[in-house]
């Protein structure tokens, strides 16, 4: 009954007619409130203490630091599903999410070495946090290029759901590293079961660049899985129809 489900409201054709009837309202909704967020924490909240105005790269890394964790995330559970039901579209969703998590964990390394520099006093650290996040941007990269090594579609798809599923152990390591090992990065200031040690000054602005932020994402992948399924579906006569 789950099969059916799965492969009924997860084909490339219905994915396609509802996804490009959301995406407007998605991108205008998520623009608006992550400009509306990043004036606020740029312009609005007061000086931090102790960093001074340099926290403020926050509503970009926080973000970004999120969301490159969480494509991979959903990289593993469609990668599940597609070896599981054998659902084409989960691994067409794989594909499509590699480059935008690759892109967004790029900007997390790259916010946080420009943060570490009036923080830390340098740009990069062997950090346990730093070197994880290193390891998820290298294995973003090294499932793209893997993919696009492989002449058959159905094998590099197999291949690459394998990969990205053993891959996701990292996750909880990218996570729990400021609690396992002494890092330079501090604990997390907003968790689900303590009340967060961040302003709310600063904590308001901050949950409305990460929801922003992660609608922009969801369009970004939503564009690349269109682009991905009129690759792997050209031939199919419903296609041609919907182009």
């Amino acid at each position: 009954m789950i099969k059916k489900f799965i492969h009924q409201f997860a084909s490339p054709k219905t994915y396609l007619f509802q996804v490009t009837r959301a995406y407007p309202y998605i991108f205008v909704i998520s623009i608006l409130i992550y400009i509306i967020s990043i004036f606020w924490g740029l312009f609005l909240t007061p000086e931090d203490f102790v960093q001074g105005n340099s926290y403020r790269i926050i509503y970009l890394h926080v973000p970004a630091s999120f969301i490159s964790q969480a494509l991979y995330g959903g990289m593993a559970i469609a990668s599940a599903i597609f070896l599981i039901w054998k659902v084409k579209l989960s691994a067409y969703l794989v594909k499509s999410i590699a480059p935008i998590g690759a892109m967004t964990t790029f900007i997390a390394l790259i916010s946080g070495s420009i943060w570490g520099i009036p923080t830390w006093g340098t740009w990069w650290a062997w950090d346990a946090r730093i070197v994880s996040t290193l390891i998820l941007f290298i294995m973003y990269l090294g499932l793209i290029s893997l993919h696009d090594s492989f002449a058959n579609y159905e094998k590099a798809d197999k291949f690459l759901a394998v990969l990205v599923l053993v891959g996701s152990v990292n996750i909880p390591i990218i996570k729990m590293s400021v609690e396992w090992w002494s890092t330079l990065h501090q604990s997390a200031s907003i968790t689900i079961s303590d009340k967060p040690t961040i302003d709310p000054s600063m904590l308001y602005p901050l949950f409305g660049s990460m929801i922003g932020f992660t609608g922009i994402v969801v369009c970004l992948v939503i564009l690349s899985s269109k682009l991905h399924i009129f690759v792997r579906e050209k031939n199919k006569s419903w296609i041609k129809d919907y182009v």
